[in-house]
């Protein structure tokens, strides 16, 4: 087989000798050490191993009975709550259908009737589940319709959720809730919030035109004129870009 030296190669010297022969002394140390260290992790083990094993066995215990209490009571807890929240569902539907009798209903919804929950009775039954969130959400629309706005600004925010059209839609509600008790820069960090929580055709313009409205009643011509130009530009064809010149009308005034 063919050799060759590498670029650099040159001849050990005695130092060099002297250096291999320290190093490998600190090497044959470091090893030593090492040993010791297992020797004495091992004589550790020894003494400890019922308490370690015990450690082990609890560790166990907790995995296997957080598993059992998944399967065993949050699980049907959760069915539960979905159950019991279809009938203030209906009801809320039902309300922003009949106008007529859209308080009347808005408020069954709420606290239920004929035996059956409410919202206000999953959220304090069912606590921690999905349908408690739900019923946050519902809640705090129900409260709004009401103008029960204090009420629907604590379960609006007490409900959350990564959805792009009802995450949107809770944070705008807690800024109309806002914005009906003249407390407008409080509305108008909501509605920043709301369009900013998703980019989507439905609730993005919806709550931009809300913020550039409330950011000329402040003055911040600016960020209104921003709003504006962004309804303009992505979408045009919705119900508030058929408004937003006026918008730009008003930031002229």
């Amino acid at each position: 087989m063919a050799t060759y030296k590498r670029r650099g190669y040159k001849a050990k010297t005695n130092k060099q000798d002297q250096a291999n022969q320290h190093q490998d002394s600190t090497t044959a140390e470091v090893f030593s050490s090492l040993d010791e260290t297992a020797s004495k992790t091992e004589q550790w083990v020894a003494k400890y191993q019922r308490i370690i094993l015990g450690a082990i066995v609890g560790i166990a215990v907790v995995t296997i009975g957080f598993l059992g209490y998944t399967q065993y009571v949050l699980e049907p807890k959760e069915t539960e709550a979905a159950n019991e929240l279809y009938y203030p569902q209906q009801y809320f539907e039902l309300a922003l259908q009949d106008g007529t009798a859209q308080d009347s209903l808005l408020t069954l919804a709420l606290y239920g009737s004929e035996g059956k929950y409410g919202f206000l009775d999953i959220i304090e039954e069912y606590s921690g589940t999905k349908a408690a969130n739900m019923a946050e959400y519902g809640a705090g629309m129900a409260s709004l319709n009401l103008k029960d706005y204090q009420n629907a600004i604590a379960y609006l925010d007490g409900f959350s959720s990564d959805d792009a059209i009802l995450g949107a839609l809770a944070k705008g509600g807690v800024g109309d809730a806002f914005s009906q008790l003249d407390q407008y820069e409080d509305a108008l960090e909501y509605y920043i919030a709301a369009f900013e929580h998703s980019d989507n055709s439905f609730t993005t313009p919806k709550f931009l035109y809300k913020a550039a409205v409330l950011a000329i009643e402040l003055g911040q011509k600016s960020k209104a004129k921003s709003y504006i130009e962004e309804i303009k530009s992505k979408y045009p064809d919705s119900a508030e870009g058929q408004y937003a010149e006026a918008l730009v009308a008003m930031l002229g005034a």
